[in-house]
């Protein structure tokens, strides 16, 4: 099924008194408001609240006073509603698209998406759908959120899109949902009639259009044996993942609420490698109190037991933006603003995150780490914080425990460079893939064209990651993988041959990734990393790792 853009006529001319425009535009906003809501609820229950807080900044753009401001001088002037309100929101995408910043650029795209929901209400038509009535490869030129989200799940097959990349709308849902997606394919993908069949396989990235009898029956059975392979990891998630010459290693999730904490034991997580605490920062007009923080640490760690938490202060700035922190408007956010930065120079914010995590702490096994870690003295003074913090709550005669582990995140480079001196200070290292790989190779993972520059299998990023585990473990510290190569199929022996001690994940992959540990033989996987570190290429890397046998 193809999903094309279509033309609307806006009218410009009304006999309606701008007062009675004002007011038609303010009801529409309403409706608007009341969809997106839905949308952001049923994304949340069919994926998870990390993904439905896409639906945040629409909910945002929908009371942005400057684009009301526009729209509104526009209807006093005597224009319609529709073409006020679309003037408004076509000068602000066209900034948006026009700024340096992909990830700003991206923005525009939102901003339309709300545009038109608003336009549709306004001239009394159904929101835009497509009509699946029986499971359906989507094809499209790139997919709005809403335009997702309206998608009934079951009947979605796969998405295959001429724009996007790794990091866009349609990427991050099929993801979140567990379906094939192949983006950024190019304009010719658009040339697909309807009714064709596909072929669609999102682990290589191939797409074949009206496949012969062969290769469609060659497709069917690898797909049969992968879902086999899928139903017997899912069979034994519970269990823990060791290698045949029983190297055990620890799978954890990643995760952003309750929910996810659920979720994730469901999957077989022996713990939370990555706790996304900014989640308490979004969605909302102001700071969340030191009780919010507590309430959400308490809920989570309540589920997860006895099982090791780990929770990383606010990771905000760079692609997540919150208003009422006045954060600056920068060329380069993810070189800017962000992370331990924002935290060290706002204490009082920082403080109240940190009693909190200290008030959660007993009778569990909660663990503290700092993000975006670039210098020694940033990690002393985080320390320096936590302990003013763990001071405050013992002053206060409020229960702690005696000692939390305390970590930092390995994303910059300069961290993986000194983690010989970093190993001395921490009790742990949890290496974020994502944008170690993007700094490491000045490849902005949100800007598809560049997109195959940014593989975090890039021999550059495996020798970082050897440095930091080799340096971590002369000191008796063990290290973790939390970034998206912890869940990539050919990056898990490299990882386990690497050395490292837990990989972390979103909670759907936690089956497949701890049956791939139980394939490969420890001594096998140390020989392929060996061998990886060598090449020259992410290609060449996965390449060899193809070639390997498991044992």
């Amino acid at each position: 099924m193809v999903w094309r853009d279509i033309a609307v006529a806006i009218p410009r001319a009304t006999n309606r008194s701008p007062a009675a425009e004002s007011q038609r535009l303010a009801a529409a906003r309403q409706a608007a408001y009341e969809q997106i809501s839905q949308l952001k609820a049923s994304v949340s229950a069919t994926a998870s609240l990390a993904e439905a807080a896409i639906f945040d900044a629409h909910l945002m753009f929908l009371d942005d006073a400057a684009l009301l401001e526009k729209a509104q001088a526009a209807i006093d002037a005597g224009t319609a509603a529709e073409a006020g309100w679309m003037d408004g929101i076509e000068f602000f995408a066209a900034q948006l698209a026009r700024l340096p910043d992909p990830i700003l650029q991206a923005r525009a795209a939102d901003v339309r998406d709300v545009g038109r929901r608003v336009l549709d209400q306004l001239l009394g038509r159904p929101a835009a759908s497509l009509d699946l009535r029986a499971p359906s490869v989507v094809v499209a030129r790139d997919l709005a959120p809403s335009q997702i989200a309206s998608l009934p799940v079951t009947r979605v097959l796969a998405f295959c899109t001429a724009e996007g990349g790794p990091t866009s709308h349609t990427a991050i849902l099929a993801k979140a949902w567990g379906k094939p997606a192949v983006v950024a394919l190019g304009k010719a993908v658009l040339e697909i009639t309807e009714a064709v069949q596909l072929l669609v396989d999102g682990s290589r990235g191939e797409v074949v259009i009206d496949p012969d009898e062969e290769t469609a029956q060659a497709f069917a059975l690898r797909r049969q044996q992968s879902e086999q392979l899928a139903a017997s990891a899912l069979a034994a998630a519970l269990e823990p993942a060791v290698t045949p010459d029983r190297r055990r290693i620890e799978i954890a999730a990643n995760i952003g609420s309750v929910e996810d904490a659920a979720r994730a034991l469901e999957y077989g997580a022996e713990g939370v490698g990555l706790l996304r605490t900014e989640f308490l920062y979004l969605d909302r007009q102001s700071a969340p109190t030191e009780e919010d923080h507590l309430a959400a640490y308490k809920a989570i760690l309540e589920m997860m037991g006895t099982r090791p938490v780990i929770a990383r202060t606010q990771d905000i700035g760079g692609d997540k933006t919150v208003p009422y922190l006045d954060l600056p408007k920068e060329a380069n956010p993810f070189l800017g603003w962000r992370a331990i930065r924002i935290s060290l120079d706002r204490p009082e914010v920082f403080a109240i995150q940190l009693r909190a995590l200290w008030r959660a702490s007993p009778g569990h096994d909660l663990r503290i780490m700092f993000p975006m870690i670039a210098t020694p003295d940033e990690l002393r003074a985080a320390k320096a914080a936590l302990d003013r913090a763990r001071r405050d709550v013992a002053a206060s005669n409020q229960p702690l425990a005696a000692r939390v582990q305390v970590g930092m995140m390995v994303e910059v480079p300069s961290a993986a460079v000194l983690a010989d001196q970093f190993a001395r200070e921490v009790d742990f290292f949890s290496i974020g893939t994502n944008d170690l790989t993007q700094y490491t190779l000045a490849a902005d993972r949100t800007n598809e064209r560049v997109v195959t520059l940014s593989d975090a299998c890039h021999p550059a990023v495996l020798r970082l990651i050897h440095q930091v585990v080799e340096s971590g473990h002369r000191e008796g510290r063990w290290v973790g993988v939390c970034g998206e190569l912890a869940a990539d199929a050919d990056a898990v022996p490299l990882l386990l041959g690497l050395g490292a001690d837990e990989l972390s994940m979103a909670p759907q992959r936690i089956p497949a990734v701890k049956a791939i540990v139980r394939q490969w033989s420890y001594t096998r996987a140390q020989q392929l990393a060996h061998q990886a570190l060598a090449v020259s290429s992410a290609a060449a890397v996965r390449a060899l790792v193809h070639e390997t046998t498991p044992a």
